[in-house]
């Protein structure tokens, strides 16, 4: 019997969720869960388990897919000035904007040099940062994107790549993204993040004691997990992201804030038990479900982007952090 760890069941969940929303093809569907599981024996029975009819499911003795390079040759700090590809939103703060300077970082966590993108403003002089904790698709145009945002609005914002031991999201085929990301495992991204935290804290355009999260869809799992990790941490801003496991909910230090789409039952299902547990700690929290929208509704260069309730939510973040870091 095939066994899914967490965050394997909730990538899985979601693809599955878009090749039935008419997304993603079925060979994509099939391809990520190859790379996730591992063979593609496993990934029948992980389709199977999801809901897939017998008839949609790969042969289990169909070979794996073979990954192929990367078309993207733009890794972390090598976006060209101008607007973002495929962006949608008012927000949205193009590479080379006036006023703040971004550029890629490495540091060691962990003894392994690992890198990411810093966006901040051009001041130098000492504020609030964030930490961005990307999508399953690993450091996107988008996610950069984000970090600018926050940027504009004074804060240093880093935005891992937690696939840098891997060469990073850009050189790898994008079907083999999560498999990646599930394989390197919670532990070791909350590990990176807490490298990150302390490479903030030691910058001389950071105030060490106001620094924050944020973190979309599968980051915004790891948001929650590193909530119950990171004491340091002032806010946290989730969105539509798994819950960390309940009993370690009141070891969250960080005043905590969680973005749920009304339409994605598959996460805000399960939001009343975070809530509850939430509510038999002295933890700060915020649970908000934004109403007609559907799961990733933030991204405003996919399918079920929102401009009226995502920017609801970028704005509500804000005011959060601005209330809490």
């Amino acid at each position: 019997m095939v066994q899914l760890g967490k965050f394997e069941r909730y990538l899985i969940e979601e693809f599955f969720d878009d090749y039935r929303a008419g997304a993603m093809t079925h060979r994509t569907f099939t391809r990520r869960v190859a790379f996730i599981t591992g063979s593609m024996a496993a990934a029948s029975g992980a389709m199977l388990l999801v809901g897939c009819t017998p008839e949609e499911v790969p042969r289990s003795t169909d070979p794996m897919p073979t990954p192929t390079p990367s078309s993207s040759t733009a890794g972390p700090g090598t976006a060209s000035a101008g607007a973002v590809p495929g962006a949608k939103s008012p927000l949205s703060v193009p590479e080379g904007t006036a006023g703040l300077t971004t550029a890629t970082v490495r540091f060691l966590a962990e003894g392994t040099g690992i890198s990411g993108y810093l966006a901040r403003p051009e001041s130098g002089a000492a504020g609030p940062a964030v930490l961005v904790c990307h999508e399953n698709r690993g450091l996107t145009p988008h996610i950069q994107d984000v970090a600018r945002r926050f940027a504009k609005a004074g804060y240093a914002a880093l935005a891992l790549d937690l696939l840098s031991r891997e060469g990073g999201t850009a050189s790898l085929d994008s079907d083999a993204v999560s498999g990646a990301l599930t394989r390197a495992g919670a532990r070791r991204h909350v590990a990176d993040f807490a490298a990150a935290f302390g490479y903030l804290q030691a910058q001389d355009f950071v105030d060490s004691g106001r620094i924050a999260m944020n973190g979309y869809c599968f980051g915004g799992g790891i948001t929650w997990q590193a909530a119950t990790e990171l004491a340091g941490l002032k806010a946290t801003a989730a969105f539509y992201g798994p819950a960390p496991d309940l009993n370690k909910v009141p070891a969250i230090k960080a005043a905590a804030f969680g973005v749920y789409a009304e339409r994605d039952q598959r996460i805000t299902g399960a939001m009343p038990a975070l809530r509850d547990a939430l509510d038999a700690t002295t933890v700060t929290h915020q649970l908000t479900v934004y109403p007609g929208v559907d799961h990733a509704f933030h991204n405003d260069t996919g399918e079920r982007y929102n401009e009226t309730q995502a920017t609801a939510a970028w704005n509500d973040t804000l005011a959060w952090f601005g209330q809490h870091v």
